[in-house]
């Protein structure tokens, strides 16, 4: 699949998993999309389990949904700490609010929540975080990927085969 002139920003913030952020990452690569690492702004550098290193590219504070054609969320613990940062929930919020990819796994779901763009949309995520999600409006299943329109959403790890299709269908869709 050619991607090549979409840019997509993927998360960043300490306790990423890491392989929902290198998977991603290097898929996009290959399929000729440019990626950008975004994080909190908090420092430069975070540390994924188990312990990986990634420097984001940029601070959310710089940047905006204009600036990207979708937007990656990596689980682990990561997500429980971008939502505590405005400008991470903002360009989550503004990026499904019109109309472009945002893609959550795992525990990523929590940014969805506090981003307010559950109601009504049907997703999933690691079964821990359901009762947040439902409670933020969603229709959660336990399926390994759910597309609601702009929204991806995955389980675990395991569900990335077919997290990482989803995706790329909708970007090129786009």
């Amino acid at each position: 699949m050619d991607l090549k002139g979409k840019k997509v920003a993927i998360l960043i913030e300490d306790m990423f998993n890491i392989y929902e952020f290198w998977y991603p990452y290097y898929r996009l690569l290959e399929a000729g999309a440019e990626v950008v690492v975004v994080g909190s702004g908090r420092q430069q550098t975070f540390v994924g389990k188990p312990a990986t290193e990634i420097k984001a590219d940029v601070s959310a504070d710089k940047v905006s949904a204009a600036d990207f054609d979708g937007v990656i969320i990596p689980g682990g613990y990561a997500p429980d700490v971008m939502r505590r940062y405005p400008s991470m929930v903002k360009l989550v919020a503004d990026t499904v609010n019109s109309g472009k990819l945002v893609a959550a796994i795992c525990h990523a779901g929590w940014m969805l929540c506090s981003a307010n763009v559950l109601k009504g949309r049907k997703v999933t995520s690691f079964f821990a975080i359901k009762d947040d999600m439902v409670n933020a409006g969603a229709d959660w299943v336990d399926e390994a990927v759910v597309t609601d329109k702009n929204i991806v959403t995955s389980r675990t790890p395991d569900d990335i085969p077919f997290f990482m299709p989803a995706i790329l269908k909708v970007l090129a869709d786009q």
